[in-house]
């Protein structure tokens, strides 16, 4: 079986520690077996649509994307975009995990049909409480239509 068949989280972040925290934390809190860390928003589109450097990897998708706001190539804001336009993706659950605290990033993200919206705190135990909480949240409590 592909590796990339059963993916529970696909993980869009540029930021190199706040990636490690966070799938360390999800892992530690066993409330993800399989997660799959790309860096930008370019990645997670080829990743999702199977093209590019994934264009091998069979078809199956995420049951949750955590995406990072702003990131080289393709930003988190263009990815959603996609993603929620896209008959194939647009019931996967998007929860932006961002540092921007700005209003505008806020209200585009929910207009483009994200699921949630966290801001990242900037303490290392509260930022590893918000990931936990919302991956026990989106991968436990929340039920997704098939």
């Amino acid at each position: 079986m592909n590796e990339f068949q059963h993916i529970e989280i696909l993980y869009a972040e540029d930021n190199p520690a706040d990636a490690e925290l966070t799938l360390r934390t999800l892992k530690q809190k066993r409330i993800a077996n399989h997660i799959v860390w790309v860096k930008d928003g370019a990645e997670l589109l080829d990743f999702v649509f199977t093209r590019g450097d994934y264009a091998n990897r069979g078809n199956g998708m995420p049951r949750m994307i955590l995406l990072d706001l702003k990131m080289p190539r393709v930003d988190g804001i263009d990815a959603l975009k996609v993603l929620k336009s896209d008959e194939r993706t647009r019931r996967i659950p998007v929860v932006m995990m961002t540092s921007s605290h700005e209003e505008v990033d806020l209200i585009r993200s929910y207009e483009l049909g994200v699921n949630s919206y966290v801001v990242k705190p900037m303490d290392f135990d509260k930022f590893a409480d918000s990931v936990t909480e919302v991956g026990l949240y989106w991968m436990v409590s929340n039920r997704t239509s098939p």
